[in-house]
């Protein structure tokens, strides 16, 4: 297996800032030096380890917990909102760790909205679900998806009865979920018996005004008793009907050990785990000499995701420097991964809960309107990069990219305010962070080479040196101006520097390069 033969060697600043950049929402300048290096084995230990259990959303009104209380209607729109901007920060404040960008993954492969849920709530219960089998068991994961009320309300399984089946979650979980929609995969009869499976579930406690528990149940009375079988192409197995309470969860444990017995229910995963962290460009070189050798892994550890992770993390091809910058960034990628590199901190969502959600609903609407509305996919198939012909370039388009740059455009000239407060970070004092910033050309040397995904030619630096950062005039002027700005205080010269600085900056995060990971 030559592609997935692990790299041994420290890893390189760029292969350390390669791996941050695809596992974790964003790394800043320190967590690549901490991970340059590294034994790549080590690195990705520490990426895959269990992280702790959050501490859940807030009431902006009150200061206490909602999702532990009764449904109130008055309230749903914030609560909503709430949830979104909770885990929004979880994403930004999170340390060097694959966890939230694996609840993103799963978030959009097991779509539920709140369009259609409509229970923050229930949302709240499937985000932790997502979390808790995030790196674990694939098949204990589908299991638990399979029962959660809000997939029962999303894919309408809580209307799935005996001599009235809704196929819905049946045909979504073999198409979309599990085995894909391939020739001989499955055929239409098999989604039809697995939709006989899966009768007698539904959800409880559904905007109910006053009981807060929440959850599902099964029904044997809604169940179909009768065997279940199946088409050659799942090996005729057939599904044994039950008639006692615990009918629904062994037939449902049957049901996905017959479809993870499918060679191609692996393949269909770890295709989408390659274009999520790779690249869309999945070729009949790849699909041979990784993607098939990486299901083996998936099938032989028995559907453990933390082994294939291990295995694709410290592959020699996912560093091979054609993948790198392969990668367009979703709006989450880039609002969240820039707030992370500058380190501009959300208001304290305990302490300053109100602000907070100011805050944090900025950046889902600026994401909402790069088209990446967080937990509202607008299909079943998820957002559209991850699926449709193109893949990440789906991200980009004429109003989007305006809409890049409308953000990041505010974020460096400090126009993200909460309650009068500037969310931005100083120019000044991110150059004083480089090496040699009194030198302006390796400053932008520097600077751009922790910001970019791909290298600059040194052409493209000229200009960036000459024209933006310097406006035409002589780069001798620049160390001088430095040491005035910066170790002799004088305040016009540091107005002057942070300028051209802050000119530079909003030039860099307009870039095409800006927009790859």
């Amino acid at each position: 297996m030559p592609w997935l033969t692990p790299i041994t060697q420290p890893l390189t600043a760029a292969q350390a800032a390669h791996l941050l950049r695809r596992a974790t929402p964003g790394p800043t300048p320190e967590q690549v030096k901490t991970f340059t290096g590294m034994k790549p084995a080590t690195a990705v230990t520490t990426l895959l380890a269990d992280q702790p259990v959050p501490a859940p959303p807030l009431d902006a009104t009150t200061g206490q917990t909602y999702t532990d209380k009764p449904f109130v209607e008055a309230s749903q729109g914030n609560h909503q909102n709430w949830l979104k901007g909770w885990w929004l920060n979880l994403m930004i404040s999170e340390g060097t760790s694959v966890q939230e960008k694996m609840v993103l993954f799963w978030q959009n492969h097991f779509v539920t909205t709140f369009a259609e849920v409509n229970d923050s709530r229930f949302m709240y219960r499937y985000n932790m679900l997502l979390r808790q089998h995030a790196l674990g068991n694939f098949s204990d994961f589908v299991i638990a998806v399979t029962k959660d009320p809000s997939m029962l309300r999303y894919l309408n399984g809580n209307q799935n009865t005996q001599g009235k089946a809704n196929e819905n979650y049946a045909r979504e979980l073999q198409e979309l979920f599990t085995i894909g929609l391939g020739k001989g995969n499955y055929t239409e009869a098999d989604v039809k018996a697995a939709a006989r499976v899966l009768t007698g579930w539904t959800d409880t406690g559904y905007r109910n005004t006053t009981i807060p528990t929440i959850g599902s149940t099964f029904r044997i009375a809604q169940h179909d008793t009768l065997d279940k079988a199946f088409s050659e192409l799942y090996g005729s197995v057939l599904i044994k009907g039950r008639t006692t309470a615990t009918a629904g969860d062994e037939e449902i444990a049957d049901l996905i050990k017959m479809i993870l017995a499918q060679a191609e229910t692996a393949r269909f995963i770890v295709r989408k785990l390659y274009i999520w962290f790779v690249s869309s460009d999945i070729t009949a070189d790849i699909e041979k000499n990784y993607i098939e050798p990486l299901a083996k892994i998936f099938r032989d550890s028995n559907y453990q995701i933390k082994p294939v992770l291990t295995a694709l993390f410290t592959s020699s091809h996912f560093y091979e420097d054609t993948l790198t910058g392969a990668i367009i960034k979703s709006p989450v990628d880039l609002i969240v991964g820039a707030l992370r590199w500058f380190k501009v901190t959300p208001p304290d969502p305990v302490k300053d809960t109100t602000n907070f959600y100011t805050f944090t609903n900025y950046l889902l609407t600026r994401a909402r309107e790069q088209q990446q509305n967080l937990m509202d996919q607008p299909t079943v198939f998820g957002w559209e990069a991850y699926y449709d012909t193109g893949y990440y370039q789906a991200w980009i388009s004429a109003s989007t990219l305006a809409l890049r740059a409308y953000f990041t455009d505010q974020l460096v000239n400090g126009l993200i305010k909460v309650n009068g407060k500037a969310y931005t970070f100083d120019p000044v004092e991110v150059a004083k962070s480089l090496p040699d910033p009194s030198d302006a050309f390796k400053l932008v040397d520097d600077l751009t080479g922790q910001l970019f995904a791909a290298a600059l030619t040194n052409a493209q630096k000229d200009f960036l040196v000459d024209t933006v950062l310097l406006a035409g005039l002589p780069r001798y002027e620049w160390p001088g101006d430095w040491v005035d700005a910066t170790q002799n205080n004088i305040a016009a010269k540091r107005t002057v520097v942070k300028m051209k600085l802050t000119n530079l900056f909003l030039y860099l995060l307009r870039m095409a390069e800006f927009q790859l990971l």
